[in-house]
């Protein structure tokens, strides 16, 4: 880039322009109206022509500079005879990132510090949670595989294997907050379609001979597989656009209709 001044018969202007090329032709183009004479010893409190000539082909040489810094090439060599150390991480999974948004946008970072606060541990639960739910997403495994993918992110967990299961715990506990929070900070997001509600039931089984006892989750019950073991139900609500309002775990042998009421509560809360 080259500094221009074209002068009229009552002033000067001062231009940065850039040659280039195209259509086959080598042209120029105007790439800052820098002023006119007056306006440059006003602004930059100049008294001389001399002294406006002079910081115009400063400024125009800064930022000659600046461009091809961003466009100058880097070579990088590469030996293919050079070892990788063994045990050394090389790559790491980024796909999580995009799903960082959306889990910052709901607010669960916020809603983790506020059930922090009730208890006395000292790990981290919004690492711990958002790492199971990335995990859930990209690569649905155990909780032991969930922590070895984690290590493979960008931002290393801060949790240890054991963190996860006593946080487990507390994510049980307060899941009704959960989702309430949940669901008023979705409105902030996208209007919700309440107008219709879809509601469905699922249950698990389990390999056991008797059920537990009478407060416990795993009950007889009407089981989707028509097996005779012991079943915990699950229920989950939608809006009218398919996007889950609240789910409940709930014994197996409860009656479906009543827990239709308690997930209806839970979402209104």
């Amino acid at each position: 880039m080259r500094l221009s001044i074209v002068a009229s018969k009552n002033s000067k202007s001062f231009r940065m322009i850039k040659s280039t090329y195209e259509n086959k032709k080598n042209t120029s183009k105007i790439v800052e109206n820098l002023g006119t004479l007056a306006e440059l010893k006003e602004k930059l409190n100049l008294s001389t022509e001399e002294e406006v000539v002079a910081w115009a082909q400063r400024y125009v040489k800064e930022a000659t500079i600046e461009e091809k810094e961003k466009h100058r090439q880097i070579i990088v060599s590469y030996s293919p005879t050079k070892q990788i150390p063994y045990d050394e991480q090389r790559m790491y999974n980024g796909g999580y990132l995009f799903l960082q948004k959306i889990y910052k946008e709901l607010g669960l970072p916020k809603i983790c510090r506020e059930i922090s606060k009730n208890y006395k541990f000292t790990y981290d639960l919004d690492s711990i949670l958002s790492r199971l739910v990335y995990s859930r997403i990209i690569f649905p495994a155990s909780k032991l595989a969930t922590m070895e993918l984690s290590k493979k992110f960008i931002q290393e967990p801060k949790f240890e294997l054991n963190h996860i299961y006593r946080g487990l715990e507390v994510i049980c506990k307060e899941s009704d907050f959960i989702q309430s929070e949940l669901y008023k900070n979705s409105l902030k997001i996208s209007k919700r379609n309440s107008g219709v509600l879809y509601y469905d039931l699922t249950n698990f089984f389990f390999e056991l001979e008797e059920a537990d006892e009478s407060e416990g989750l795993r009950q007889y019950g009407v089981s989707k597989e028509n097996r005779p073991n012991p079943i915990v139900q699950m229920g989950l609500m939608l809006d009218g656009d398919g996007i889950p309002l609240a789910f409940c775990i709930e014994r197996g042998n409860k009656n479906e209709q009543s827990m239709f009421f308690v997930k209806w509560k839970c979402s209104k809360n």
